[in-house]
């Protein structure tokens, strides 16, 4: 199983593929030089398989890398953030 997380900015959404194939992603919007992200979701046929958490980690690491801020409107990013304190550093509050 090849899993990767890239952004498509020309879509605004950071996209989790399995074996090549869609299958799921995670929608932002840029404000006041933050990076927000405002929905996610994995497609039906993947959910149980542990993307999600997969999606929401490599995002967060990504924006890291790039030095930006995010800010977790999603309710699944919210929550992943909140049990991982770890990125507190990125997080606008």
């Amino acid at each position: 199983m090849d899993v990767t997380v890239q952004d498509n900015p020309e879509r605004r959404r950071f996209e989790i593929r399995l074996d090549g194939e869609v299958a799921g992603f995670a929608d932002y919007r840029m404000r006041d030089g933050a990076v927000v992200i405002v929905h996610s979701e994995v497609d039906r046929a993947h959910r149980g398989k542990g993307l999600g958490g997969v999606l929401a980690k490599q995002t967060l690491d990504t924006l890291r890398e790039r030095a930006e801020q995010v800010v977790p409107a999603c309710p699944f990013f919210a929550q992943y953030v909140a049990d991982h304190p770890e990125y507190d550093d990125i997080v606008v509050k």
